[in-house]
């Protein structure tokens, strides 16, 4: 068994002839029914809020997002709650510099990028893989040689120069090497 990450923006062909035999899955926001529940988008609901007791929300990216802290603009509670998997990002365009990620919605600390990482976005993404996904992430191993289509390839949660993939969490919590 094997499960590859390739960019969605790549020719099909492509991923084909790398991976001959290997099913070949999107799971971004933009993906077919059920993968497109691996996104970090989909509205699963109900998704604890790290380092926030009590809090839910309705989107892991809603969450990375609600959490994050501007040089104008501090958390924001309402990204929580966004279903549509439209309107969930906040830009350094609109609001300035990140100045970092708040430690919980009520939290003092400000979390530099790496901490944030391992502190907000990891738990919230493993809470739906066990939670929410688990039949797929059970099918994506019973299929062997499996591809994950995603908008970026990084798979290193120690690697801050690049977005992460979530495709690459999904290989990685797939077959036991959770970061």
């Amino acid at each position: 068994m094997g499960v590859h990450v390739a960019s969605r923006r790549r020719a099909r062909a492509s991923v084909e002839a790398e991976w001959p035999g290997a099913v070949v899955l999107d799971v971004t926001s933009r993906g077919p029914q059920p993968w497109v529940r691996f996104s970090p988008f989909y509205p699963h609901g109900g998704i604890p809020v790290p380092l926030s007791d009590g809090a839910t929300g309705a989107s892991v990216e809603g969450i990375w997002q609600a959490l994050k802290v501007f040089e104008g603009d501090d958390v924001d509670p309402a990204r929580l709650a966004i279903t549509s998997m439209k309107g969930i990002k906040r830009t350094v365009r609109k609001y300035g510099p990140v100045r970092g990620h708040r430690a919980g919605l009520d939290g003092d600390e400000l979390l530099p990028y790496g901490r944030a990482r391992r502190e907000i976005y990891l738990p919230a993404y493993r809470w739906v893989l066990e939670n929410e996904v688990a039949d797929l992430v059970e099918e994506v191993r019973r299929l062997g040689e499996v591809v994950l289509l995603d908008y970026t390839v990084n798979g290193d949660v120690d690697d801050l120069s690049k977005p992460l993939s979530h495709a690459a969490l999904i290989a990685l919590f797939a077959e036991d090497r959770w970061p």
